[in-house]
C-alpha cells in the first residue's frame, strides 16, 4: 500500500483540458507578442517553450490530435507561470487558467509520476502546507538547526557535498526562520490610536509567517497608522496558491474553504495580502469555488474584497510619513513580483509608496518586470534555468548602484537575497532586500520618534 498517495489518476475520465470553455483555448491568435516577454522562450528560442507554443500543445490535446505525454508534462513544468505573457497579450488570453488546468491534467494522468516525486509532493503539498501548526513546528525545528549550531557543523564538515545532486545547490538557499512567528508578534485584533475609519483582516501566509513575520508586523503597523482596525487570525491555513500552481486543484479548493470558514468576507472592508503570489491566487476564490453552493457567495465577496496591501493603501489615501530625512539620500530600486504586476496588475502603487518615504531615492531597475527565477517551487524543479534568471536579475539590481532593493513576494525576497549574497564580496557593496511596506513602517516609526523628541 502506498504510504503517501498522490491525487487519483484515471486517464479514462474526462480530460480537464476538454472541460474548459473552448473559447479560452481559441483566444490565442498566434501573433507572437508574448515571445519577447517570455523568459523561457528567451532562454531557448524554441517555440514549444513559449506561451503560444504551449497553448498550441494544449489545444491539440483537447482536440485529440496529440496524446498527453511525459514530454507535455515536462513542458508545463518548465513554464515559470510568471504571466508576463498576459501583460503582453493583445487578445486577453487567460493563460493562468490554461496553465493550471494543463498542470492539473498532467497530475491526474500521472505522466510525471515517480516514487521520489510523489513522496515530496505528498510531504509538502498534502501534509506540511495543509497543516499550519505542523508547518510552524517544522519551522521551529529548522530554526533550531540554523541557530543551534547544526547547520554550521554540517557545512564545516563538507556534508552538503553528500546531498543528492538536485538538492546540493539548494541547501544554502533555505530561508532563515524567524525567532517569533506572526501570531507571537501580532494580536488577533489591534486598534489605531485615534478614530477608526476602516476594518480590515490581514493574511499572514506560510513562508511569510515563518521567514518574514516582521513584514506581517510592519503591515499591521502601517494599517494602524492609517486609521484601520486590524484583525489577524492567529492560525491561518495556507491560501492554496502553491497547490493550484502545481496541479493540485483539490487541495487548493480545500484550503480556500478553510480560509472562508475562518474569515467572513462580509464582515470587513478589505481582506489584505502582502505577498504577490498569494494575492494573485486569493483573488481567484470566486472562480475557484463558483460551483459550490455552500461557498460560492462568500467566495465571490472574498474576491471582491481582496486587496494587495499597496493597492489598498493608495486606495484609502495613505498618510505620507513626515520625516526626518537622513543627510544623504538612500538609493532604492524595485523588483516587481510577477504575480503582483502581471497577475494582479499592480505596478505603480508600490512605487508611489516608496516615493513618499523621506530620504529615499527610487532608481528604476532594468527589466524590473522580468522574472527572478523563484516562481513558487521553480528553483527546486528547474534549478539551472532558475539560477540563470537569478543571475540576470541580480546583475540589473547591482547596475542601479542602489543599496536597497524592495520587492513584495517572499519567493522573490529569498531569491534576491541568495543571489546578492553570492555576488557581493566582503569588499563590495552590501545590498539589502526589503518589502515596501516594511520601509514605510520604519518611516512612520522614525516620524514618531522625532515627534517624541521634539515634544
Amino acid at each position: 500500500m502506498n504510504a503517501h498517495p498522490s491525487p487519483a489518476r484515471n486517464a479514462a475520465s474526462p480530460n480537464l483540458l476538454k472541460s474548459l470553455d473552448y473559447s479560452i483555448l481559441q483566444q490565442c491568435i498566434h501573433c507572437g507578442m508574448c515571445l519577447p516577454a517570455c523568459p523561457t522562450y528567451a532562454e531557448t528560442k524554441q517555440e514549444r517553450n513559449s506561451p503560444r507554443g504551449r497553448i498550441a500543445l494544449m489545444r491539440a490535446i483537447a482536440d485529440d490530435e496529440l496524446p498527453l505525454t511525459k514530454a507535455f508534462g515536462e513542458e508545463m513544468a518548465y513554464c515559470l507561470g510568471c504571466l508576463a505573457c498576459t501583460t503582453a497579450c493583445p487578445a486577453g488570453v487567460n493563460y493562468a487558467e490554461l496553465l493550471e488546468t494543463a498542470r492539473a491534467e498532467v497530475e491526474r494522468q500521472g505522466v510525471l509520476a515517480s516514487p521520489k516525486r510523489d513522496f515530496f509532493r505528498w510531504l509538502f503539498l498534502r501534509i506540511l502546507f495543509t497543516r499550519p501548526r505542523l508547518l510552524r513546528f517544522a519551522g521551529r525545528l529548522l530554526r533550531f538547526w540554523q541557530v543551534g549550531g547544526g547547520q554550521t557543523v554540517f557545512r564545516k564538515l563538507g556534508l552538503p557535498a553528500w546531498l543528492p545532486a538536485g538538492l546540493r545547490p539548494l541547501e544554502p538557499q533555505a530561508p532563515a526562520v524567524q525567532a517569533r512567528f506572526s501570531h507571537q508578534l501580532i494580536n488577533p485584533v489591534e486598534w489605531p490610536a485615534g478614530v477608526i475609519r476602516h476594518r480590515v483582516v490581514v493574511l499572514t501566509g506560510c513562508v511569510q509567517d515563518l521567514a518574514f513575520s516582521h513584514i506581517n508586523r510592519a503591515t499591521v503597523d502601517v494599517l494602524l497608522a492609517n486609521a484601520c482596525e486590524v484583525h489577524t487570525p492567529p492560525v491561518q491555513p495556507c491560501c492554496g496558491s502553491l497547490h493550484a500552481h502545481n496541479g493540485d486543484n483539490a487541495s487548493a479548493r480545500l484550503l480556500a474553504r478553510r480560509l472562508l470558514d475562518q474569515i467572513d468576507p462580509f464582515a470587513f472592508d478589505a481582506i489584505l495580502s502582502n505577498a504577490g503570489g498569494c494575492g494573485s491566487h486569493l483573488r481567484a476564490y470566486g472562480h475557484l469555488l463558483h460551483d459550490e453552493p455552500a461557498y460560492a457567495a462568500r467566495a465571490a465577496e472574498w474576491s471582491r474584497k481582496l486587496r494587495d496591501i499597496h493597492e489598498y493603501l493608495v486606495e484609502i489615501g495613505f498618510r505620507p510619513p513626515q520625516g526626518p530625512a537622513p543627510g544623504e539620500p538612500l538609493a532604492v530600486t524595485y523588483h516587481e513580483s510577477c504575480h503582483l504586476c502581471h497577475g494582479q496588475k499592480i505596478s505603480a502603487q508600490p512605487r508611489a509608496i516608496l516615493r513618499t518615504i523621506p530620504g529615499m531615492e527610487l532608481r528604476e531597475c532594468a527589466e524590473a518586470q522580468w522574472c527572478c527565477g523563484s516562481a513558487g517551487l521553480y528553483n527546486f524543479t528547474q534549478p539551472e534555468t532558475s539560477a540563470r534568471l537569478q543571475e540576470r536579475k541580480v546583475g540589473h539590481v547591482l547596475a542601479t548602484g542602489a543599496s536597497l532593493v524592495a520587492t513584495a513576494n517572499p519567493g522573490c525576497h529569498l531569491q534576491l537575497e541568495n543571489g546578492l549574497r553570492s555576488r557581493v564580496t566582503s569588499a563590495g557593496p552590501s545590498v539589502q532586500v526589503s518589502h515596501p511596506v516594511e520601509l514605510l513602517a520604519a518611516a512612520y516609526r522614525a516620524e514618531n520618534a522625532a515627534n517624541r523628541t521634539q515634544g
